[in-house]
């Protein structure tokens, strides 16, 4: 069983360490355990309870009231709150629950009751593309493994390619070409993946290459498909420093307006270029997309 310190704890449920330790002293709510040598810790169960503290709370239960539950009554309230797909806040909650645990059907199921109930587009601007930004930092941190960043981001990719096979493309008679890929050093693919989805939804030609495509093959290709666009989104912390250099690199390579999205667009300065097109969010995607 995994040992937890309160500052992963703290990053893992999105509250301060110091509301937590008032959690415990003033109302005895999940007091952590001690090593032989005197350090606290919390283990998996303390987690998943203090995830289901957060996701009470957050939804209108006073701490002093949750404090005088029993666990059982705590998890049942919780489990009402789970078919509640369209509460983003919940669901976030669930969502790295799972994750942490492996557990790949209740991961699938939250997917699918959130798409059901709100679609794809809005479960990825209010929960999977947040969950996905948490799951990054706690990764850099070292508070989660690899492993469970791996495990969440190919069932939300799985997922998204069976949402791009359910659309029935509409016929568009001024349909536009896209060249969709990611430049050297980058590898993930979710909003790539994404941006798929709403062009196709949109009717237009997509070719979709995918990660770490070096720029060379770029520039043979733009020369062969003729693309209207290149479309690129850039995620990875590590390249934050770099961005506009790797933008810059890309351009270098392409002739054609260049749109970049992904969530360091909206966190770094992006200098002013001809030919590109910063998407800052989900509603830039959807509407520069769909007014094209």
């Amino acid at each position: 069983m995994k040992k937890y310190s309160i500052s992963d704890i703290e990053r893992l449920i999105g509250v301060k360490a110091h509301t937590i330790r008032a959690w415990e002293v003033r109302y005895n709510l999940v007091p952590p355990k001690r090593t032989a040598t005197n350090i606290r810790y919390y283990d998996d169960e303390d987690l998943k309870m203090l995830l289901n503290i957060v996701a009470l709370n957050e939804n209108g239960y006073k701490i002093s009231r949750i404090a005088k539950l029993s666990k059982e009554q705590i998890a049942d309230l919780v489990k009402q709150l789970n078919t509640e797909w369209g509460n983003e806040t919940v669901q976030l909650l669930n969502l790295s629950n799972a994750a942490l645990r492996y557990d790949e059907n209740d991961f699938s199921n939250i997917l699918t009751g959130c798409i059901e109930e709100m679609g794809l587009i809005k479960t990825m601007d209010v929960v999977l593309f947040p969950f996905m930004k948490r799951v990054g930092m706690l990764w850099q941190s070292g508070t989660i493994d690899p492993s469970q960043e791996h495990f969440a981001s190919n069932l939300i990719r799985d997922r998204i390619i069976v949402e791009i096979d359910k659309i029935e493309k509409p016929e568009k008679k001024d349909a536009l070409r896209f060249i969709l890929f990611l430049p050297e050093a980058e590898m993930h693919e979710t909003g790539l993946l994404f941006a798929r989805y709403l062009l196709k939804r949109c009717g237009h030609e997509t070719l979709y290459l995918g990660s770490e495509i070096p720029y060379l093959d770029i520039q043979k290709l733009i020369k062969s498909y003729k693309p209207d666009y290149t479309f690129i989104v850039l995620t990875s912390l590590n390249l934050g420093k770099d961005i506009n250099k790797i933008i810059g690199r890309v351009m270098d390579h392409v002739d054609v307006p260049l749109l970049v999205a992904g969530s360091l667009i909206s966190e770094f300065d992006i200098l002013v270029k001809d030919k590109l097109i910063p998407l800052k969010n989900v509603c830039d995607m959807v509407d520069f997309l769909e007014e094209l």
